[in-house]
Parts: structure tokens; sequence; C-alpha cells
């Protein structure tokens, strides 16, 4: 059986269990529940901690996860991420008082607060930056409020809490998280399957179908509009004068592709959800 891992909580458990199910898999009823087997798939359900999941398969001890690129990244496993999910984004920053830092270079010799200490000291490494890193567990932008950082590295949304603290960010973006497939070294079969239904769900979200009559004098530039992945199915009518196209369209721009077809010339224009795929 493929053995997976899958978030036990947060944002990143919520997000992957739906996409499981939207796959067609079998998943958790109950929060509690920390093992699942699909028999149907032939597939085994492991709810762990996220930070957890990347050490996990990175040993091999399991096959496939699901987590966040940061806390890959943070674990130095040596699990190999073969899809972005497009869930769970995050960003991640440096911050400090107001008025102190303006760029990176001002943290030379400076104590640093996070929670992901390997990912910051790779990415300040390369940056030919050397601090004092200071590890916590959370709330790390209260860090230099009580004296224990000069600093500190944390991920970022509005800035409201950050700014809360009394502090500002500055330098470069340290990494754009978001969550990620990973597998263990030397798997790169084993996963297939699933694989192709996760991007199948992307797809399933990311687009919908449009159905509607052309003139058929119109058909390249309608094509033009709905240009689809590879191209447009065109369909004969009765009337030879007019023409059915079929394409998809990403879900973004129905409104404004329906508003252009029709000014065109289009009628009949249809849009259907799509609940699973295979590109």
């Amino acid at each position: 059986m493929l053995r997976v891992a899958v978030p036990n909580k947060g944002i990143l458990s919520e997000s992957a269990i739906l996409m499981l199910k939207e796959a067609g898999y079998t998943v958790r009823r109950d929060p509690k529940d920390l093992h699942v087997v699909d028999q149907a798939h032939g597939i085994e359900f492991f709810y762990l901690r996220p930070r957890d999941i990347a050490t996990y398969v990175g040993s091999g001890s399991l096959d496939v996860g699901f987590t966040g690129l940061d806390l890959l990244l943070d674990s130095r496993s040596k699990a190999e991420s073969v899809a972005d999910l497009g869930f769970g984004v995050s960003t991640f920053r440096f911050a400090g008082p107001v008025g102190v830092f303006s760029k990176l270079s001002d943290l030379e010799g400076k104590r640093v607060a996070t929670a992901y200490p390997h990912l910051v000291e790779d990415f300040l490494k390369r940056e030919g930056v050397s601090v004092e890193l200071v590890q916590l567990d959370g709330a790390v932008e209260v860090a230099v409020r009580l004296g224990v950082a000069d600093a500190v590295a944390d991920v970022v949304s509005t800035g409201n809490t950050l700014r809360q603290a009394g502090l500002e960010i500055f330098g470069p973006v340290i990494l754009e998280s978001s969550a990620h497939l990973i597998v263990a070294p030397g798997r790169a079969t084993e996963h297939a399957q699933l694989l192709r239904r996760m991007q199948g769900v992307l797809v399933a979200r990311e687009y919908v179908i449009f159905d509607y009559d052309c003139p058929a004098e119109l058909v390249e530039q309608a094509s033009a509009l709905t240009p689809g992945i590879e191209s447009p199915t065109i369909s004969p009518l009765r009337d030879t004068d007019w023409v059915a196209v079929r394409a998809l369209v990403k879900t973004g721009e129905i409104n404004a592709k329906m508003d252009e077809l029709y000014a065109l010339g289009a009628r009949a224009i249809l849009v259907s959800a799509i609940h699973a795929a295979r590109i």
C-alpha cells in the first residue's frame, strides 16, 4: 500500500483533506483519527504534525506527504517536491524595530528570532550575512520587546501583527511558500496516480467549460478569446452559418470572456463547472 502523510491540523490539514476528498479518496471523518485505510485505492493515510511530515517522508518511512515548502526546507529533509498544490500560501520576511533596520546587511552580528531556524540560516548563508539565531516555537513577534532578539524572521500576511508589536518589515523576501506534494527519495513512480488526481483537482478548480454558438465567419476570433488548453473543440451545427465551440476558460475570467464573446457575436453562452479532470 502507498503510505501517505497528511497534516493533522490547521489550514494545511483542512485543504489537503478537501483535495483528497475531491479526488475520490477516503478521508477521516473524526479529527481524532490518525490512521485511515482506503482499501479501494490501496492507500494508507497517516495524519501527522505538519512539521514532522517532511522528516517521515525524507527518511523513507512514508512514501508521500502533504506539507508546506517552508517546513520542507526547514527540515532539511531528503524528500523531493513533485507538485505545488497552491494552498497554504505564506510569505517569510524580516522585521525589526521601526527605523532601526533598512537592509539585510544591517542584521550582521545581530540576534534574529524565528520558528524556522534552518530556513533562515540557509537564506542568510546564501546572502553572506552572519547572525545569532534564536529559535522559538511561536509568538516570534514579541521577541524584540522582551529583549530576546534584535529582529525577527516570520510569516507575514497583512503585517498587522508585526506593526502591533512595534516592528516594520525590511529586506528581501526570504521565501514564498505554499503546500507541496512531496515524495521519498527514489520513489518516483509509486505516487503517479495520486499526483494525477491532485493535478486533476487543481485543473477542476482553476477552469470551467465554456460552450457557445458562434457565427462560422467569426470562429477564428472567438477561438483567440477562448484558446483552451491545446485547442478549442469546433463542431458543426444544422445551420451551416454557425458552429458550436467548447473550450476551457480560467475561472477568474468567466464574466469578462462572456462579455467579449457576446460582443463579438457569440450566443447561447453556457458555463459548466468541472468536477474532475485529467490534462
